[in-house]
């Protein structure tokens, strides 16, 4: 279903209320990566080109005692915005009141505000009461009076029910005011919103990462909708144990198995395993290791993917059409154990006639570190919302924007 988005907004001289993601790590007051910023920066200058007043709201870390707020401040942020925009940010230190509403209302059009950590109203006079992660209706309703226009922008919270998303929007439904997508949102929309709806066939979903618990609710959606599902990561090895392939010390959720053989039967050859693995005596990266065809012995843990299991997938993925990625390989973390994620990573970067769609933080890093980022189609912003959107579930989020 088509949105709402920025783009069908008569933005001159509109207060534009925006809910950006400027989670960023941020430790003694200095960023260390503006990934998300820069993703943000298309809609905010879109608004400010076309002469609206852009008040931008994010949530930055979670606060749960007064104390936390010290480090958590969106004020070196409001600093790299202004640096990457090139010009001034308007920077107000509070979450409510009078300061915040004389700032808004001075602002000129095509300027831009940035209002503190929507967290902070989490905890309100020392007391952890979650105003803002707990979608306080009078919170959303105040920050919906500041504006004329509503935009979401933020995927990565999407997933989340919270006064400066689903709360801001509703209030802004019931004023009659409008509510649309910014382009990151429209373009997480459509990318992952075809990929699982509508894709171009083949259609390889591949799944890593520690555990089946994790991800059982992507692989029941997507059995019925993907042509192969390649599994990966420590969740492999629930797997093995549902076929009774020996598993050593490796990760396994034993209350999984029935789980897994249940998946098993119901995707037959739809389902690719590796064949192969890196085995390790520890969890360490300078540990004795050896690559393992089937059974692993006892005192052995496997820590990647092995060589016939990269050729094995490379050959299921060079057809593909469309790709989704979402977990690692192995432990991508320890350079010994990284070449599953990295082959993988590289392979997609070389899929020319494919959309390549790719989510999730450690396969985003893994493109990132091997310079094919720019060779995929997408890198998806949000983490946990794109697993559920890859679930099938409704995202709140995107639930609360208007339809066109």
């Amino acid at each position: 279903m088509a949105k709402l988005t920025v783009s069908d907004l008569d933005l001159e001289g509109k207060k534009v209320l925006m809910r950006v993601d400027f989670n960023v790590p941020i430790k003694d007051g200095v960023i260390g990566d503006d990934n998300r910023i820069q993703a943000a920066l298309p809609t905010i200058k879109f608004v400010l080109d076309h002469k609206g007043k852009a008040i931008l709201f994010s949530h930055l870390g979670r606060i749960k005692k007064e104390e936390d707020k010290k480090g958590l401040s969106l004020r070196p942020v409001a600093e790299r915005l202004s640096n990457l925009l090139n010009k001034p940010v308007t920077f107000v230190p509070v979450t409510e009141g009078k300061q915040l509403e004389d700032a808004i209302n001075k602002l000129e059009n095509g300027n831009v505000l940035l209002v503190e950590n929507t967290r902070y109203e989490d905890v309100v006079n020392g007391e952890y009461v979650k105003r803002e992660s707990g979608n306080d209706p009078k919170l959303g309703e105040y920050w919906a009076s500041l504006g004329d226009e509503y935009i979401n922008d933020a995927f990565g919270t999407a997933h989340r029910q919270h006064a400066s998303n689903v709360g801001i929007a509703e209030a802004m439904h019931k004023s009659g005011k409008p509510v649309a997508a910014g382009f990151l949102m429209e373009k997480e929309i459509q990318f992952l919103g075809e990929a699982v709806n509508n894709p171009q066939r083949p259609f390889v979903a591949i799944l890593g990462g520690a555990k089946v618990s994790d991800k059982i609710g992507v692989i029941d959606n997507l059995l019925s909708k993907a042509d192969k599902i390649i599994i990966g990561g420590g969740m492999t090895y629930t797997f093995y144990a549902a076929k009774g392939i020996k598993v050593g010390d490796s990760l396994v959720e034993k209350d999984k198995i029935d789980v897994a053989k249940s998946i098993l039967e119901k995707g037959g050859d739809k389902i690719v395993l590796p064949v192969d693995n890196i085995v390790a005596k520890s969890f360490n990266n300078d540990a004795e290791h050896k690559v393992v065809e089937g059974d692993i012995d006892d005192g052995w843990m496997a820590l990647d993917i092995g060589p016939k299991s990269i050729d094995n997938f490379e050959k299921v993925l060079k057809d593909a059409k469309t790709v989704v990625w979402n977990g690692p390989m192995g432990v991508f973390e320890m350079s010994n154990f990284a070449q599953g994620t990295l082959k993988v990573g590289e392979f997609l970067g070389s899929l020319t006639d494919a959309t390549t769609i790719v989510g999730g933080g450690d396969s985003t890093a893994a493109v990132k570190q091997l310079g094919v980022a720019d060779k995929l189609t997408h890198i998806s912003t949000g983490g946990g919302a794109s697993l559920q959107y890859l679930e099938g579930k409704t995202l709140p989020g995107i639930a609360a924007i208007d339809n066109k």
